[in-house]
């Protein structure tokens, strides 16, 4: 097979995955004629960003500015939720960490919990594949039913089903104040029992001040959820700083670090959430060929390939590979034992890292390497 037969093959770890910017085209492009039919958005507008493959900076904006808009209701946050665990599913994920930033839409009756509630609701939906969302620990019957049986079979009509463990980040967005942020924490604590598992500080990276979420991040880490934080998106040295000293258990992006902050990352072990085609489409890194990968890399540094915005960016994992693959020379073994890795950065217990770890013995022998 080639190398992208190959990548797609291969099981892979996915913790960088915003929800709503991995929507698929196909159900934006649906989505917004049903808007555009009901006079809330003029269609026509937005169309040609839609259709479009390879879109500018401006493009990508505007594309997120119009999933904003339709993802204010239960049932598509639901429906967005089924169709990107089963895509990640569909090309051998088998661990995806997703990402969300609870939304409050009083005009419709949507609070925070409630939109985590619509996001648990879409896990359980998925009859494709076997999705592992609750700690085997928590029960979950106070708010939602046990899984269907034909959803919990191993094997269906004689074939082993595919498997995905799937585990949520409630995300923090730069813009909320200390009190929404704690708001955040509090109901990730109160969701465990459905898969939550941290907290991700998010969105517009030139907003907001590090103090005022450092009280919630560190509640959030007395409580004993991880936390991951979207650092060095922007040149701002100083938050950069006082980031790595926080000392998440990872961090996503890191383009715009100093030599001072190379070594202060090296020195701390904490991992990278890498995403290339993310980071050279918004123009954090001027190219591939000169992206921090290959350093973090070539030093050993604990890091894991990363999707973003698989929709809004067009691509998924089995791309983010395959790009890694072709621009910095790594081989089958290479990508195979990257992708291996990642299982040690997941914030899932050890239960769930064990499976992990027999699932990549079990296909490293397949794929002979």
């Amino acid at each position: 097979m080639d190398s992208a037969e190959w990548c797609l093959s291969m099981p892979k770890i996915e913790l960088h995955a915003h929800l709503n910017g991995s929507i698929r085209d196909s159900t934006v492009l649906e989505l917004t004629k049903a808007l555009g039919e009901r006079g809330v958005i003029n269609f026509s507008d937005v169309e040609h960003v839609i259709l479009k493959y390879n879109r500018s900076l401006t493009e990508v904006f505007k594309l997120f500015d119009l999933i904003h808009i339709l993802t204010t209701d239960h049932n598509t946050v639901t429906r967005i939720t089924r169709e990107v665990v089963e895509d990640f599913a569909a090309e051998n994920v088998v661990y995806l960490e997703l990402r969300t930033t609870p939304k409050r839409n009083n005009s419709i009756g949507m609070s925070k919990r409630s939109y985590v509630e619509a996001v648990v609701k879409g896990l359980k939906s998925v009859t494709s594949v076997d999705v592992d969302f609750i700690p085997p620990s928590e029960d979950s019957k106070s708010l939602f039913n046990p899984l269907p049986p034909s959803v919990t079979h191993d094997k269906c009509n004689g074939h082993v089903r595919k498997k995905i463990f799937v585990r949520l980040l409630l995300s923090i967005d730069r813009r909320e104040t200390t009190e929404a942020a704690m708001e955040t924490v509090k109901l990730a604590l109160e969701m465990r029992q459905f898969g939550v598992v941290g907290i991700d500080l998010s969105g517009n990276p030139i907003t907001g001040e590090w103090t005022t979420y450092l009280p919630a991040l560190k509640f959030a880490r007395e409580q004993g959820l991880y936390v991951t934080l979207h650092c060095g998106e922007v040149p701002n040295s100083k938050e950069i700083h006082n980031m790595l000293d926080f000392h998440p258990q990872r961090i996503g992006h890191a383009c715009f670090f100093e030599d001072e902050h190379w070594r202060k990352l090296k020195s701390s072990k904490i991992p990278v959430e890498i995403c290339l085609t993310s980071n050279v489409r918004t123009m954090t890194v001027r190219s591939i060929d000169v992206h921090h990968f290959v350093d973090l890399y070539n030093a050993k540094h604990p890091l894991v390939l990363c999707t973003d915005d698989s929709g809004v960016f067009s691509t998924c994992l089995s791309k983010e590979y395959k790009i890694a693959a072709d621009s910095f020379g790594l081989g089958r073994r290479e990508m195979f034992e990257l992708s291996r890795k990642a299982v040690e950065y997941i914030f899932a217990d050890n239960k769930v890292k064990d499976d992990l770890r027999k699932i990549f013995n079990s296909m490293a022998k397949n794929m002979e390497v």
